[in-house]
């Protein structure tokens, strides 16, 4: 059955976690609202690259402009059955809006599923929800995570955790498993059928 997805991106947000989850969802038959606060539908945000190639931090690197296909102030969170956050640095600025904290409070009391992925979990420690919760983000994140009551989890950059409708990881390279997950707790069923076969 298809959901209503809310997904929330900002400019600089990291590029794979924006345009890998927003497309994986439409494919498999998800409605997904890409939104930014002050952007309309229409509107593009920029995105950038975070790549590890062994520097002591991920380099940056600009990205491509996606463009927003709904506007974040005619979002009503109790239409979505779900969120995404996507990581990078948009998360930063995005924990500064009390508009976003209301709405990703909303999905937290009404126990919907939310996906957040790299910094994406700033956003949640900003917005109180994260008490006694198992998350994982991007490793520097993990302060955050920790004073916000939650319980950090350390895990390999390509792999994610789920509690409950929670599912966290630490960055792109875990997207398979993230989706997955994600893809799991929103209860989406993917059947692989044979064709008959003509006789």
């Amino acid at each position: 059955m298809s959901k209503q997805i809310l997904m929330l991106v900002g400019d600089y947000a990291e590029d794979y976690e924006v345009m890998v989850p927003f497309q994986a969802l439409l494919a498999v038959g998800h409605s997904v609202h890409a939104v930014c606060p002050g952007k309309k539908a229409g509107e593009k945000i920029r995105t950038a690259i975070h790549d590890f190639e062994g520097d002591q931090t991920y380099s940056e690197k600009r990205g491509h402009d996606f463009t927003l296909n709904a506007t974040f102030a005619d979002a009503r969170p109790e239409r979505y059955d779900a969120l995404v956050i996507a990581g990078g640095r948009a998360p930063e600025y995005l924990r500064l809006n009390d508009a976003v904290l209301q709405v990703v409070r909303h999905f937290f009391t009404q126990d919907k599923p939310v996906a957040a992925i790299c910094h994406g979990p700033q956003i949640l420690t900003a917005a109180g929800v994260l008490k006694g919760r198992k998350v994982s983000a991007y490793p520097a994140v993990a302060p955050e995570v920790k004073l916000a009551g939650a319980q950090y989890a350390d895990i390999g950059i390509d792999k994610a955790v789920a509690d409950g409708n929670l599912v966290t990881a630490p960055a792109w390279p875990a997207h398979p498993e993230w989706i997955a997950k994600f893809l799991q707790v929103l209860g989406t069923k993917i059947v692989d059928e044979e064709p008959a076969l003509a006789h």
